[in-house]
């Protein structure tokens, strides 16, 4: 039979006035709310700030989750639910929300303390690649133990994150496409993030999981899972461990999952997943008007 999976964007999807609109419905605004009071400060102000401050890692990441399992929320108030979910880094957090693993407050805690740590991480950087040789990639990867493949998002896409000079020289050596430096505080999904993941185990380790209403395919770990304690331990591993999109989408259909939806901002999820899946029927739910009637 037919099955649906909810994937959930991560950071890089955010943008200026995401779900404003959704402030419309009251159980939406509620959750706002609730959100203002668990962070401190107003999810609304951020994402509709001149300045892009919702593009701040220390933002970004509570206003997405935020956004995106209100929109969850929504979807299975219309009596809609997925038989799979996943997410793209924070996006993970978003489906173990959706999962039923923890509830709302326990989620927006983890991720605004996540936030917090990898805004502060200094150290290291990160390059995406875009139209390259993986044989070859591969190859420098071996030989250059300061960087990792941080997101391997398809084919033809990934990630690069470590030190700086590993992160240059791989960029050089590897002929692509396009190569692009990113603008983030430190290389996320690498090994130079142990110390932060060490101080976020403190807080992770705080929070009853719950068994998944329904699998989830994580980052560390395509394969599905609804064990609580193992989706626990993926998540504590995810911080330093990288993000295997690629593996994910192509675990959808040996699943039989022939649709998928992206829930949140944007579409880039989507586009990632056509690449690899061509067959597969995507959708976006990213604002009230996507919203089944």
């Amino acid at each position: 039979m037919a099955k649906t999976a909810w994937v959930f964007p991560g950071q890089g999807s955010q943008a200026i006035g995401m779900g404003l609109d959704l402030l419309e419905i009251p159980a939406a605004k509620a959750k706002f709310d609730q959100a203002e009071k668990i962070l401190g400060w107003s999810v609304v102000e951020i994402c509709q700030n001149a300045e892009n401050k919702v593009s701040q890692t220390l933002y970004t990441q509570p206003c997405l989750y935020v956004v995106e399992t209100i929109l969850a929320d929504l979807l299975m108030a219309k009596g809609r639910s997925p038989d799979y979910v996943a997410g793209h880094s924070l996006g993970e957090y978003s489906a173990l929300y959706t999962a039923g693993v923890f509830g709302f407050e326990a989620g927006l805690r983890l991720m605004q303390r996540r936030a917090q740590l990898m805004d502060s991480a200094s150290d290291g950087m990160m390059a995406a690649l875009l139209g390259f040789d993986r044989d070859q990639l591969e190859a420098v990867l071996a030989e250059t133990p300061d960087a990792v493949l941080a997101n391997d998002n398809n084919a033809g896409q990934v990630v690069i994150s470590g030190t700086p000079e590993a992160v240059e020289s791989l960029m050089s050596q590897v002929k692509s496409k396009k190569a692009v430096k990113l603008n983030v505080s430190g290389a996320f999904h690498s090994p130079l993030m142990a110390d932060a993941a060490a101080q976020f185990q403190t807080v992770l380790d705080s929070v009853e999981f719950k068994a998944a209403q329904m699998p989830v395919l994580s980052n560390v770990d395509p394969i599905p899972s609804r064990n609580a304690g193992e989706l626990k331990n993926r998540l504590s591993r995810q911080m330093t461990g990288s993000v295997r999109w690629r593996e994910i989408s192509l675990t959808l259909p040996q699943e039989y999952v022939d649709r998928v939806i992206e829930v949140g901002p944007g579409k880039v999820l989507t586009g990632i997943i056509k690449r690899t899946c061509p067959d597969l029927v995507l959708e976006n739910v990213s604002s009230l008007a996507d919203l089944p009637a």
